[in-house]
């Protein structure tokens, strides 16, 4: 068993890591037993358990054999987000159940121990270090010696305890055995220390009650082929990751978790990112779930309204607009990957193609049935006026690069989706609007594309206009109908991806080793634009090669189904934050691509015959 000391304990792989959440923040259980991430209230607050960048010292709580040798095994509850941990040692078996109850009006983090066979040692160790490792709270022994409260400023924790705890030396810790059908409950409740102490929660009913919200939920799902399990796990982490309150989904749970170890491309994710919206929202609808994404929708439009020159590529899960980004000194990084950031400067960025992608989530919506919003259009034809005004310019691409802006060809491409989804709801929908403009530039920009953008020695698209580099970004043209996949053109774009950007079998970005980003090189390959060549191969009739590459990518996840940014394959370890919810999202668009095309090759076998 690991020691609670930060001399020996180290953060498991991130690919050993386990969520479970309430829909308004979650929490990382290793392998192990041990919460090392956990942010209070919000997926954004300050985490009160960092040890997953730090150490132990920097907070965290593990729940599990006293013995190190214990065998783990573990599996989510089906359709749900809550954990069995079974724990099998030479004494007995025991089963540890995590689970974080949705829609409480509190906060908690509930863990049940029960024994199964013979007698098993427990530990329990907890670390609670506020302000993302750095404040020692005051706490503070329950009158009825049912546990403690920990206060930090506006916040207090408390854990309610079915044994005694020992707190000593700024650690509180428990030895305990369990047997047969005996159970011990741990309930950790957050809310703001000026209000009184919270009541102490009924443990099994509210795990009854979360059981039964995750299952309705996930029986939503419309999804019918091979990866029907996959594809349920994917959007279960959709809905995790969505805060609640405000309908806003946030790219991952974590802030600096490395692209690649050692390295400094580490960001801040708990964020929500406008360019999410669209595959979001299609992957939703497709699914069946049209309150979700009519939330996140109507997320989108808050947060996008203003003056269009203010428009931001992410905002902050209430729609903020200010995410600051600063450096937690104090943190080493998760194996010494500094620095650790909290907040993401790419928020001041310009990056085109968010306009593209928020007209095609509005374009969308009224095609799919949802109703749109009193302020929709008119937001849509400002927004419109604008891309049409500045579509020319260079900028910092979706891949957030900090090397000065450029005309990115991927950025154009979203500048004509903008365009050409406004034009489109004009004619089918007969509103107001400056049409013949928004028609003529349309024009320019496919013009501009067709004649800077592609590269005839290359026979391929390429990142920047007049370039020779390469960039994954481009497997979505086909996506967004910008050219069919069975053109010359996006055949050749493909062919040359796969022969430049694709290592092991999947792809990378772009080459960071030749492309100036204002970074050092080097990342692992990356999961989304190993998906968008699914895709492709998929709609390009190399239906076998797809399904091939979909199997392996689906493989990458861990055993609880959940995937990160970025794999590398040196290692064979996953890498960036945790779990990605863009990741996910392509996970779900993609088994419907590959389930598209099988229904389509049958149907011409059908028709031949």
């Amino acid at each position: 068993m690991p020691d609670s000391q930060s001399d020996v304990y180290r953060p498991a792989l991130i690919e050993d890591y386990g969520m479970i959440g309430d829909c308004r923040t979650c929490a990382l259980v290793s392998r192990d037993g041990s919460i090392d991430w956990l942010c209070l209230p919000r997926f954004d607050s300050a985490a009160c358990m960092a040890a997953l960048l730090g150490t132990a010292e920097h907070g965290r709580w593990r729940l599990g054999a006293a013995t190190d040798d214990a065998r783990v095994s573990r599996a989510y509850r089906d359709g749900s987000v809550v954990i069995d941990t079974i724990i099998e040692t030479e004494t007995g078996r025991a089963r540890v159940t995590d689970f974080m109850p949705v829609g409480a009006s509190e906060t908690a983090i509930i863990r049940i121990v029960e024994g199964l066979t013979g007698e098993v040692d427990m530990a329990l160790d907890l670390t609670l270090r506020f302000d993302y490792g750095s404040t020692i709270p005051w706490v503070i022994g329950l009158e009825d010696q049912s546990g403690l409260q920990a206060i930090c400023g506006p916040d207090r924790i408390t854990l309610f305890s079915s044994i005694p705890l020992i707190s000593e030396h700024m650690v509180t810790e428990a030895r305990f055995k369990v047997t047969p059908g005996e159970r011990q409950s741990f309930c950790l409740v957050h809310n703001a220390s000026h209000l009184n102490l919270p009541e102490l929660p009924d443990a099994d009913q509210l795990l009854a009650d979360t059981v039964l919200f995750w299952e309705d939920w996930s029986k939503v799902s419309t999804y019918d082929g091979e990866w029907t399990e996959e594809v349920r796990r994917s959007l279960i982490v959709l809905k995790a990751l969505t805060y609640a309150p405000t309908g806003g989904i946030v790219a991952a749970a974590t802030t600096s978790l490395p692209e690649q170890l050692g390295g400094p491309r580490n960001w801040d994710y708990r964020y929500c990112w406008l360019r999410d919206a669209t595959l979001t929202l299609g992957s939703l609808l497709r699914a069946g779930y049209r309150t979700e994404a009519r939330d996140w929708r109507d997320w989108l439009m808050r947060a996008a309204a203003g003056m269009p020159d203010q428009i931001q590529i992410m905002y902050g899960i209430a729609g903020e607009r200010r995410l600051d980004e600063w450096e937690v000194p104090w943190l080493p990084g998760y194996e010494n990957s500094a620095p650790v950031r909290v907040g993401n400067a790419a928020s001041g960025q310009l990056q085109l193609d968010v306009f593209g992608e928020v007209m095609s989530v509005l374009s969308a919506g009224r095609r799919l049935g949802l109703a749109d919003t009193p302020d929709g259009w008119g937001l849509q034809c400002a927004l419109t006026d604008h891309i049409c005004d500045i579509w020319r310019q260079n900028d910092d691409s979706l891949w957030e690069v900090r090397s000065g802006r450029q005309p990115f060809t991927f950025s154009k491409i979203m500048c004509w989706v903008a365009l050409d989804r406004s034009v489109r709801d004009v004619e089918a929908h007969g509103f107001t609007a400056p049409i013949e403009r928004w028609r003529t530039e349309r024009a320019a920009v496919r013009e501009e594309i067709l004649t800077r953008g592609f590269n005839k020695k290359l026979n391929s698209f390429t990142q920047v206009f007049d370039g020779d580099e390469l960039d994954a970004s481009l497997l979505l043209i086909p996506h967004v109908h910008f050219m069919d996949a069975h053109d010359p053109r996006m055949i050749g774009t493909v062919e040359a991806i796969e022969k430049g950007l694709v290592v092991d079998g999947l792809v990378r970005r772009y080459d960071t080793h030749d492309s100036d980003d204002g970074l050092p090189p080097g990342e692992g390959v990356f999961l989304a634009c190993s998906f968008w060549l699914v895709d492709n191969l998929a709609f390009q009739g190399r239906l076998d090669e797809a399904t091939t590459l979909f199997r392996r990518l689906v493989g990458l996840a861990n055993d609880l189904g959940l995937i990160a940014e970025e794999y590398a394959p040196d290692l064979k370890r996953q890498m960036g934050n945790f779990p990605q919810a863009f990741t996910h999202v392509a996970l779900v668009n993609t088994a419907f691509t590959i389930a598209d095309a099988h229904k389509g090759q049958r149907g011409a076998r059908q028709m031949g015959e």
